[in-house]
């Protein structure tokens, strides 16, 4: 995988000149209103998870996802908790679409009983949101099936690799709801999909219509303790991952989460993302 990334970053001035730019202050500020992957030829969307920046308030974790050029987010519940009043998530709405910041999604959010269910989809309705990347107990899929026919919320379900019980892969998710509503899907976390020895370009393909999002992060091994590092860095095969996904026509959104350096995110979301990039104006 070095030798892919080597070869990538001396392919395109993109991937090294995109972050050298990002690190520079006042190139991507907190106003910004276009990021930069939207000049690229690519129609693929980056974005962030907001677990990635777990450790900062809502403002910082919008800015510094504009820092890295990107202007697409999901909330975790640090950055907008799930019991949060009307006025507060309508606060957080304004926040973000006067820092230019679309809030498509939240989640991940786990989903253990109907009162959660209902937690859930009434907190996305609130915030105007298109989808909730959730985990849904299987006895509950039914209720959940219900809630996106009622308020036309889509449902992307988060496979969390070896040793979840729930939904390990994203085949896992799939043989749960490919015969319900078109709008339950999968958000494929490609690092967990690596962590239990699976090809995420392969899975990506298999399930396609179902993808809804995918949460892009790479890892040290295909193995159980495989941890999360710089994306070019790990084995996952990006050059081929992302190359599958623009042949697909993915219209979602590839949502960093960058697991690692919690305390001090920033370096590793912005080499990755200048790789990726990088890869992205070779397609």
């Amino acid at each position: 995988m070095k030798a892919n990334r080597r070869n990538f970053l001396k392919r395109t001035s993109v991937g090294v000149l995109g972050i050298g730019a990002l690190s520079i202050p006042g190139v991507i500020h907190a106003g910004a209103k276009e990021a930069t992957i939207n000049n690229l030829k690519s129609d693929l969307k980056l974005g962030v998870a907001s677990y990635t920046l777990r450790e900062f308030t809502r403002e910082k974790a919008l800015d510094m996802t504009l820092r890295c050029g990107l202007n697409r987010i999901t909330f975790k519940s640090m950055h907008l908790p799930l019991d949060s009043g009307a006025h507060t998530i309508k606060s957080a709405v304004a926040e973000c679409k006067e820092k230019g910041v679309d809030f498509y999604g939240a989640g991940v959010i786990y989903m253990k009983t109907k009162e959660e269910v209902d937690q859930a989809f009434d907190y996305a309705k609130l915030a105007e949101l298109d989808m909730i990347v959730g985990v849904p107990s299987h006895d509950l899929l039914d209720y959940v099936e219900e809630k996106v026919k009622t308020l036309d919320i889509k449902l992307a379900i988060h496979n969390h690799g070896p040793g979840d019980k729930v939904y390990p892969s994203a085949e896992s998710a799939y043989v749960k709801i490919k015969d319900r509503d078109k709008r339950m899907g999968l958000c494929v976390d490609i690092g967990h999909t690596q962590r239990i020895k699976r090809d995420p370009s392969q899975d990506v393909t298999e399930f396609f219509d179902r993808v809804f999002d995918i949460h892009l992060k790479d890892v040290t091994a295909s193995e159980h303790d495989g941890q999360t590092c710089i994306i070019g860095r790990g084995v996952i095969d990006f050059p081929a991952f992302l190359k599958t996904v623009s042949k697909l026509g993915y219209k979602g959104t590839l949502a960093l989460e960058y697991e690692a350096e919690g305390d001090d995110p920033l370096p590793g979301m912005m080499e990755s993302i200048g790789y990726v990039k990088g890869i992205i104006a070779t397609l």
